[in-house]
């Protein structure tokens, strides 16, 4: 079939290929390696099979170590706070550039925001799945850009740090 599966550690993802003509398997002795084909493809679809083998690469690395990417807060002289609701699920920016209005992020589902405990002024976004997570990171960094200023003189912002996995192999 077209839809795989993943289960590890970390959880279980599952994922539809459907809309592209390829054949996923399994083979070997165990059954333990997979096999991604393409019969008489086209250009445009052989380019997706080293994109579809990608994506299962990096669901296997979700499962089994889990993505971290880490963001850390700016600011020149307005310090931004952070309040971070439902167990990691929003994130609350306040006072950035002196602003009064409140800027609420929700996450992707899979998705938990944290600050550090070691660094001050460090959120780390965790998940799974490496698009709800990078997404989930995004919207946080998109959430307080700095519009019509010089942005040379105004780094003011969220900014991303970081990225990798929670368990370093």
């Amino acid at each position: 079939g077209r839809v795989v599966k993943v289960t590890g550690k970390y959880g279980t993802l599952e994922r539809n290929f459907r809309h592209l003509p390829v054949v996923i398997e399994k083979y070997g002795k165990k059954q333990t390696a997979l096999k991604v084909e393409i019969w008489f493809g086209l250009s445009k679809h052989l380019a997706c099979m080293r994109t579809v083998c990608s994506h299962i690469e990096n669901m296997f690395t979700g499962v089994m170590k889990k993505f971290e990417y880490k963001q850390r807060l700016v600011y020149s002289h307005f310090p931004i706070n952070v309040n971070i609701l439902n167990g990691g699920k929003t994130v609350e920016i306040r006072n950035y550039l002196g602003e009064k209005c409140v800027r609420t992020v929700m996450m992707y589902p899979g998705v938990t925001c944290r600050k550090s405990e070691q660094t001050k002024d460090e959120l780390i976004i965790e998940g799974v799945d490496i698009d709800n997570t990078s997404m989930s990171a995004a919207k946080i960094h998109q959430s307080c850009l700095c519009k019509k200023k010089d942005i040379r003189k105004f780094l003011d912002g969220i900014y991303e740090c970081e990225s990798g996995t929670v368990d370093k192999e």
